[in-house]
């Protein structure tokens, strides 16, 4: 009889601390993922257009004679315009992102010479005018893992292969000549991004390489890629970026040389899926 009585009070106390719990477990739901607007994707798709100083130098030797350091802007007289901007992201998997972006950089030469420059060997004397074009296909393939994820931010870091290809092109009366440097030059860095509201992302990235220069061999160089941004998403699937890029390439190649930096604003509209 005792037994019986004290297994009907564990019943009873049984039932009532599940009835009691019930409420309770309604009240504190388990926490869920909660991302913020714009971070629920597979696949991102971006457009834009940059707007940098050309502030780019170069310099190309042949038969022996070292070139001229040849100045986009002060000696070609080119202005400053606005490029194209391509990025896409596959992402399979909340912390892993593969991306590329593509910039097709292209300025148009025509201008009368305050200076005599030699350019592959040849003099092009002062008061010369000359044509011609600089072009620059800048390539970005990288991997970016984002170690710290949260629902209002990330943190990652980035390596990806920065494929290059340099050529420049100045032709006068009698003269036509023509200079390329191509390569791929790989890199790290650090991404990061934080939500000033729901809708609202601040995201900044830098990527570096440098080659040191050496005595003993005929080559060096240097990348820095600095990209700070806001987007604005109106939705998961749409959104608009405007940002700052300090881009900036440097290369020793025997006696071939360039010394380019491009930095100024962008804006950009974002799709995703």
């Amino acid at each position: 009889m005792k037994v019986r009585r004290i297994l009907e009070s564990a019943g009873a106390a049984s039932a009532l601390l599940l009835l009691m719990s019930a409420p309770a477990a309604a009240q504190y739901p388990p926490n869920q993922s909660d991302p913020a607007t714009g971070e629920k994707y597979n696949v991102e798709v971006a457009f834009g257009l940059w707007n940098p100083t050309p502030e780019i130098v170069f310099s190309s030797e042949q038969f022996g004679i070292t070139g001229s350091e040849i100045s986009l802007s002060n000696d070609l007289d080119v202005l400053q315009k606005t490029f194209r901007d391509f990025r896409l992201v596959l992402r399979p998997a909340r912390k892993h992102k593969f991306r590329v972006e593509y910039i097709p950089i292209k300025y148009d030469i025509d201008s009368l010479l305050t200076r005599s420059v030699v350019f592959n060997g040849i003099v092009y004397s002062v008061g010369l005018p000359v044509q011609g074009e600089f072009k620059w296909d800048a390539w970005r393939f990288g991997y970016e893992y984002d170690f710290i994820y949260r629902d209002r931010g990330f943190l990652g870091v980035i390596a990806e292969a920065k494929y290059t290809h340099v050529s420049a092109e100045l032709s006068a009366v009698g003269i036509n000549e023509f200079s390329e440097a191509k390569a791929p030059i790989p890199a790290i860095g650090l991404v990061g991004r934080g939500y000033l509201m729901p809708n609202l992302a601040v995201t900044g990235e830098f990527t570096a390489f440098r080659l040191p220069d050496n005595e003993d061999r005929d080559y060096g160089g240097r990348y820095y890629d600095f990209d700070i941004y806001s987007t604005l998403n109106f939705s998961n699937n749409f959104g608009v970026t405007g940002g700052y890029r300090r881009l900036t390439l440097g290369y020793q190649a025997e006696n071939d040389f360039g010394d380019f930096q491009m930095k100024g604003f962008y804006v950009m509209g974002v799709a995703r899926f």
